[in-house]
């Protein structure tokens, strides 16, 4: 089964979150997909104080339930920073998403696997792909974990795509591999106060990950990029993202 994990990097509204959500779940079950709904109440990681780090954790979650009012059948998936913010989530969504920066953070791990959600550990972009072992080691009892590749730091302010490290974690961890197609073009901090990055890559990218066999991706979507209060030069555009999706089904190792 193929997943796309899709949505704005922060929740900024209701009705533009829907639009997206119910666009991407259309496009998904066109093709057969299993989607999950993604973004993020409070991005706490800003380059800079002057980053505008999202709407708060009451207002994203109250949408995030009316939104399931309007789209029964949505999977959502949000990320986590401390343990206390997981008994606030954990009733509202289906998947808990531990950021890069905190892949390690032990406490915060173990919580969120003794919660009845899907835990999502994206792999720190300083990891290697062995290093994978020591953070499942602490996801004893979760009901399911996933690894996301987003990334992986070559030099300052970029980061680039291991292949031989994803086919790593394909054949050697029993847990399904996500790959973050936007976040791996990111340049982090290359803008100064903020991230930049190029969204042009990321199709290539997304067809490269599913020849390799990943079934599994993370994409940030966006209306308006340019406008996004973050991760706008990463983020594809909402009416390129039928392409993208189509490129996975096309290129799929799996068919």
């Amino acid at each position: 089964m193929t997943r796309i994990i899709a949505g704005p990097c922060q929740h900024e509204s209701f009705e533009q979150s829907m639009e997206i959500a119910a666009e991407c779940e259309s496009v998904c079950r066109s093709f057969g997909f299993d989607y999950i709904f993604k973004a993020s109440y409070d991005k706490a990681n800003r380059s800079h104080e002057s980053g505008v780090r999202g709407v708060g954790i009451d207002k994203t979650l109250k949408a995030f339930r009316e939104m399931r009012k309007e789209l029964p059948n949505l999977q959502i998936l949000t990320d986590v920073h401390t343990t206390g913010e997981i008994n606030r989530v954990k009733g509202t969504v289906d998947v808990l998403q531990i950021p890069a920066f905190l892949a390690r953070q032990t406490d915060l791990i173990k919580v969120a696997c003794e919660t009845d959600c899907i835990v999502n550990i994206k792999k720190s972009q300083f990891m290697a792909p062995w290093d994978i072992s020591g953070v499942l080691s602490k996801t004893e009892g979760a009901k399911e974990v996933w690894i996301t590749e987003r990334g992986v730091c070559f030099g300052y302010n970029n980061l680039v795509v291991d292949f031989n490290g994803m086919q790593y974690m394909l054949d050697n961890y029993d847990v399904p591999l996500v790959f973050d197609a936007t976040h791996s073009v990111q340049k982090p901090s290359a803008l100064g106060k903020s991230s930049g990055g190029n969204r042009d890559y990321v199709a290539g990218l997304t067809r490269s990950a599913s020849a390799l066999g990943v079934n599994n991706f993370f994409l940030e979507v966006h209306k308006d990029p340019p406008s996004a209060p973050s991760d706008g030069a990463n983020m594809v555009y909402l009416k390129n993202f039928k392409d993208i999706v189509y490129d996975i089904y096309r290129y799929s190792y799996s068919r």
